[in-house]
């Protein structure tokens, strides 16, 4: 009996790849265990190759596992299409469709022999029940239930409540190809059990959601009632969960002509006086940044999604990357900060997107909120939210007093001045792009422009001392280091765990708040570290290079980077800082030899 399992699926589009990991996630959540799933595609509009990893466990999962358990190719075409994303090893058991014609000995993966390989007439089995190979799908449900003991009960039952509107018929078609796969596991059963122990927590309500509706519920939450969009690759889904719901709450979607019409829209929402909200991917946030420009100098809260894929240009638009960061903190024309913040899982991005809001509204300042494919695509079994933990702020709004010969950009202490809206009686002024008054008139003054962006990069210092936007963890004293952010975090979470379990002393810092860099927090985080490393899943160690700018690492810090879709391992991440802790001790040999 074990108390986790990776599986790994890939097959052509139409071979219901994805729509059984759902039913495999949702079965097991049913179920009481934790889960994940991440799912990936080829780039293609239609058609092409897609796969999903479902990680199961009765313990919290911190990411969607290493290596997999269990390999399911319905062709292998497409299946070795994913490389790195679904990775075997010597304790993989590999099942795949025996129509490819591949002998069970020659099947196509190179420099390694897996557990145990079994070749199934997935495509027979399923004609013969259900009449039609639609149901492989259905019958691979059936073989994971009896061989791994997941969702035997369950599963069926998400399968009759999908397809009952389609009738009795489909729904007994889809339990004789069901049934079939588990007859197989029986009458073929593997080398060695991997049964996953029965949950504790079975009957425990649990909420199954993925990263890009957790975005979108919480911005509702926080008050948001207008989205100004275009659809694009991995983001839409942000829109689409807006259109079907803001409405329940007062608020509007647009889905503009172009990516730099629906941010202009967000932002004239915004003067008017409503929290606003668009989302984008890589491509679309290069052609908004100047209207957010326009919502920097104008002083205007706004919360931008960035959900990160493969660049640059179209690049890997079905896959994770996190190389918008140097997009998010620079692609800023004059002198700016604004605020970029980012979720590590589908549970923490409703806390992020809210906090994204309470800045915004706070510091009157666009705030970006940098997710990545995995994120917003992949989904989790979570507990319900307690939304009573929320504190919700609103902008500061004009007094009667101020509103007496109201100056809209006043400079104040703390460089937050009150902001009205339309139709506010005494609170009209001008919001342009051009640099102002504190009235809001135009200028050309230096003096004026040194001022206001005085006002404009000042008002952020504050957030800069919130620690509540930082997660340390492991020994405070310890000579070793891991810095991660985004969905890698979840990997070094893990990383960390396995290695304080082999006996290093390592510690994990993991920053929610992006930019600005807050110097005091990881100087204090860096002061016992002798060696570290910071992953993060950017060809050119973006998040390194950042920090480099603004703080002097130790040099024993340094950078481990890759492209996109080749996905870090909790296990290699152990082993680079077993790598650092030999090189630790080799550099106090000398202070161990005998003194002569």
């Amino acid at each position: 009996m074990r108390k986790d399992l990776v599986l790994g699926m890939a097959g052509s589009g139409g071979d219901g790849i994805v729509s059984a990991g759902d039913s495999l996630l949702q079965a097991a959540a049913a179920e009481g265990y934790h889960g994940v799933m991440t799912k990936s595609f080829g780039s293609q509009i239609r058609g092409g190759e897609s796969s999903c990893r479902v990680r199961i466990s009765t313990d919290p999962i911190l990411n969607p596992g290493g290596n997999l358990d269990v390999a399911v190719a319905l062709n292998w075409e497409d299946f070795l299409k994913f490389g790195a994303e679904l990775p075997v090893s010597g304790t993989t058991v590999v099942i795949y469709e025996a129509a490819t014609g591949v002998a069970e000995a020659d099947i196509p993966l190179v420099g390694v022999t897996p557990l145990q390989v079994i070749a199934v007439p997935i495509s027979e089995m399923a004609k013969a029940t259900a009449g039609t190979e639609r149901a492989k799908n259905t019958v691979v449900l059936g073989l994971i239930a009896g061989w791994f003991g997941i969702g035997a009960v369950a599963v069926m039952k998400g399968i009759r409540k999908r397809l009952a509107k389609k009738g009795e018929e489909l729904v007994e078609a889809n339990q004789r190809a069901f049934d079939a796969g588990i007859a197989f596991a029986k009458a073929h059963p593997l080398k060695i059990d991997m049964f996953i122990e029965a949950s504790v927590n079975k009957g425990a309500p649990k909420l199954l959601t993925d990263g890009n509706d957790m975005c979108a519920a919480a911005a509702i939450f926080a008050g948001c009632q207008f989205f100004g969009g275009y659809p694009i690759t991995p983001s839409t889904e942000i829109m689409q969960f807006f259109t079907d719901h803001v409405w329940k709450y007062g608020g509007a979607v647009l889905q503009a002509e172009d990516e730099i019409a629906g941010i202009g829209a967000a932002v004239g929402a915004s003067f008017a006086g409503k929290k606003a909200m668009t989302a984008t991917s890589g491509p679309g946030l290069s052609l908004k940044t100047e209207m957010m420009g326009l919502a920097t100098i104008a002083e205007l809260p706004l919360v931008i999604v960035d959900v990160q894929r493969g660049g640059p240009s179209t690049g890997l638009p079905t896959k994770s990357e996190q190389s918008d960061l140097f997009a998010a903190v620079f692609s800023a024309h004059g002198d700016v900060i604004r605020p970029v913040l980012a979720p590590t899982s589908v549970a923490d991005t409703f806390r992020i997107t809210v906090e994204a809001f309470n800045i915004a509204e706070q510091y009157q300042t666009p705030v970006l909120i940098l997710s990545d494919q995995e994120i917003s695509q992949r989904k989790e079994t979570l507990d319900p939210i307690d939304t009573s933990k929320f504190t919700i702020i609103e902008r500061l709004r004009p007094a009667a007093a101020d509103l007496v010969d109201y100056k809209r950009f006043k400079q104040t202490e703390n460089h937050i001045s009150p902001i009205s809206h339309p139709g506010m009686l005494g609170g009209t002024y001008l919001a342009s792009g051009i640099e102002h008054s504190e009235s809001g008139a135009p200028t050309n003054s230096g003096s004026v422009h040194a001022r206001m962006n005085d006002k404009r990069t000042k008002k952020l210092n504050p957030l800069k001392d919130r620690k509540d936007l930082f997660e340390v963890t492991g020994n405070p004293d310890a000579p070793l280091a891991l810095v991660a952010w985004g969905s890698v975090a979840g990997v070094c979470r893990e990383a960390l765990l396995m290695a304080k379990d082999k006996g290093l002393d390592v510690k994990l810092m993991v920053p929610y708040l992006l930019y600005p860099v807050a110097e005091q927090a990881y100087l204090d985080f860096f002061a016992s570290v002798q060696k570290g490393i910071i992953v993060e899943q950017t060809h050119l160690g973006q998040f390194h290079k950042l920090l480099r700018m603004h703080l002097d690492l130790p040099k024993g810090v340094r950078s481990l980077a890759r492209s996109g879709a080749n996905p870090f391992l909790p296990g290699e991440i152990v082993e680079a800082l077993h790598h650092l802790l030999s090189e630790l001790q080799r550099s106090h040999e000398s202070e161990l030899q005998p003194q002569e």
